[in-house]
């Protein structure tokens, strides 16, 4: 058996540099208190390395004077920022910078009065972010949300999720456009997701089946999964290696790809795995 890497896979550009802030943080402030507001990124193996450095995830009722508050990739509410700045604590902004172009976007149009439509999962930090920028935004989850809005004000503006998948993005910004026709669409998804989801394909193309790599509360790593389900016979998603079924054994070969919040050490140890012919 032999597996094959997709092209695109792993931390993303926002990921990398969050996860190297927190690093920064933990290394230049020994024995100070940090916290991330919220869970850095969506991968468990991640968070157990910031939790080994002495990062622990924000709780209401904690004592911030004196401590570091790392902000999560996904970003937060403007107000949860402005409480925290009135804490005591020392703010680290890991905001992805896309993600903090979309908030900029948010609160412009906001300000001038459109009718803000966010499309994404509700339930996301990202998404509950951005909505702080926007109060009285409509989140739309798919197109069939938007296809049930009786009327769109004529200054409306539309707004993705970073890591949405541009066919579901389009498509809900075709039912918005046919009931307004002038509504702004804003390009905001993250262009790696897109060319993390071709590399997808392509890799599609050379194997029998497709291991999926990452946390399973990660967004962009369970599309990446429903992907690798419609594209190939076989695929699995998995956070450890140890989860990987003997059935990927009997197969000629394998693709490997990965979420956007996985490690390279994650992808590195499923890579040992496969190699040894361990089968479980």
């Amino acid at each position: 058996m032999d597996y094959i890497l997709a092209d695109v896979l792993g931390y993303c550009m926002g990921v990398r540099k969050a996860m190297e802030k927190a690093v920064d943080a933990a290394s230049l402030n020994p024995g100070k208190k940090i916290y991330s507001a919220g869970p850095l990124i969506h991968n468990p193996n991640a968070l157990k390395k910031l939790e080994n450095l002495g990062i622990g995830i924000l709780k209401t009722d904690t004592e911030l004077e004196n401590s570091i508050v790392i902000i999560r990739a996904h970003g937060i509410p403007p107000e949860e920022k402005k409480r925290l700045s009135c804490s005591g604590a020392e703010l680290v902004d890991a905001t992805c910078p896309r993600v903090l172009s979309s908030q900029r976007l948010a609160e412009k149009y906001y300000k001038e009065g459109y009718q803000v439509f966010l499309a994404g999962d509700k339930n996301h930090g990202e998404i509950e972010g951005l909505a702080g920028f926007a109060p009285g935004c409509i989140v739309l989850e798919n197109p069939g949300d938007a296809e049930n809005l009786n009327q769109i004000p004529e200054k409306s503006v539309l707004i993705g999720q970073t890591t949405i998948k541009d066919d579901e993005y389009q498509a809900i910004a075709g039912k918005l456009k046919s009931k307004n026709p002038g509504i702004i669409i804003c390009n905001t998804l993250c262009p790696a997701a897109g060319k993390r989801q071709a590399a997808l394909a392509d890799l599609a193309q050379k194997v029998e089946g497709i291991i999926v790599v990452g946390g399973r509360n990660s967004a962009n790593t369970k599309r990446l999964f429903y992907s690798a389900s419609a594209l190939v016979k076989k695929a699995w998603h998995i956070e450890n290696p140890e989860e990987i079924p003997p059935e990927v054994f009997e197969l000629d070969k394998v693709g490997i790809t990965a979420g956007a919040s996985t490690p390279d050490e994650d992808i590195e140890k499923v890579m040992e795995y496969l190699g040894s012919g361990i089968k479980g």
